[in-house]
């Protein structure tokens, strides 16, 4: 069987492309790719949570609609429907702390309708999901056994609309800033060879951003992709040294393949501020894309696994997308 560590990205609305990867991923059987661990942020935590649990209960097809439901709820609660450029600003001089006293977060009553987390925490899949310590400014990852509701709302906290999440007397905003999405958790806690990422967001960008809207997008968009390049960056140094015959000793002595699926040819396109887009045509455009990017993955790339990397870190990451 070809088991693979999964690493799903957050994005916002544009997680919706990860739910056609996914959906399309769930359909080959389990000989043919199996998910051995599974790390997400931010949509793509909420992704992954909704997926491990639905394979937990009831295998790929109970996957497939849970995830259907996820985001068909997300579109029939219009969890964003304020004009973009005025929320925006507005966010700028109000706190959520002002304008959201309550904290009220639509997502919260979706995803405890779709996941019992006591049930969750009893999967065989190894599950990580990334927040960020808003006080130590370090990365946290919580872990299947700890994986709550808080946690998954801590990993979508953007701190712009939503108060801090307290956990044990800690407080997270969304996990972007230190792990979109982590690696290492994948590499260090199983026995994966592969690894699989769902990349929602632009690495390199063709023109200049001059607007104060389109230099603030792509500041974000940098800040969200720092850590994802320096893990990148480090399985290939890794790569490199034990193709080099290196012992790392504990760290262990095999390579790691990367394989890569990318939202770039149709998330690339859309304006920033459709990550806050949850109209229905506009998220089934965005899984429909999913599902023909990862086909053609399956199509293209899928023998590679277990055998050699088919995604070049150095090229896509460092060079020219």
């Amino acid at each position: 069987m070809n088991s693979i560590g999964l690493a799903l990205q957050g994005g916002g609305s544009h997680g919706a492309f990860s739910w056609g990867v996914l959906d399309r991923l769930l359909e080959l059987e389990e000989k043919d790719l199996g998910f051995e661990s599974v790390c997400g942020t931010s949509a793509g935590a909420v992704n992954a949570v909704v997926m491990t649990y639905g394979m937990h209960i009831g295998g790929r097809m109970k996957a497939k609609e849970l995830l259907e439901k996820l985001w068909l709820s997300i579109a029939q609660q219009g969890v964003f429907k304020i004009n973009y450029p005025f929320i925006e600003y507005f966010t700028q001089i109000v706190s959520p702390y002002q304008f959201n006293p309550f904290n009220y977060n639509p997502l919260r009553k979706i995803v405890s309708d779709i996941v019992n987390f006591d049930e969750l925490r009893k999967t065989k899949t190894k599950l990580f999901i990334c927040a960020t310590n808003v006080k130590t400014n370090q990365g946290k990852i919580f872990r299947t056994s700890g994986i709550t509701l808080d946690s998954v709302m801590a990993s979508t906290a953007l701190p712009t609309f939503f108060q801090a999440v307290k956990i044990d007397g800690e407080y997270y905003w969304d996990g972007g800033y230190m792990g979109n999405p982590p690696l290492s958790p994948l590499i260090s806690n199983s026995k994966i060879t592969d690894l699989l990422l769902i990349k929602l967001n632009s690495i390199n960008i063709d023109n200049l951003p001059v607007s104060a809207k389109d230099i603030n997008d792509r500041v974000t968009e940098i800040c969200f992709n720092s850590s994802l390049m320096n893990e990148m960056k480090m399985i290939e140094l890794r790569n490199e040294l034990i193709r080099g015959g290196l012992d790392l000793g504990k760290y262990g002595n095999k390579e790691i393949f990367v394989h890569s699926i990318s939202g770039y040819d149709t998330l690339g396109k859309l304006d920033y501020s459709t990550k806050m887009n949850t109209e229905l045509c506009f998220l089934l455009k965005l899984k429909n894309a999913g599902r023909e990017a990862a086909d053609k993955w399956i199509k293209e790339e899928l023998h590679n696994v277990g055998k050699k990397s088919s995604f070049d870190v150095d090229k896509h990451f460092f060079n020219k997308f």
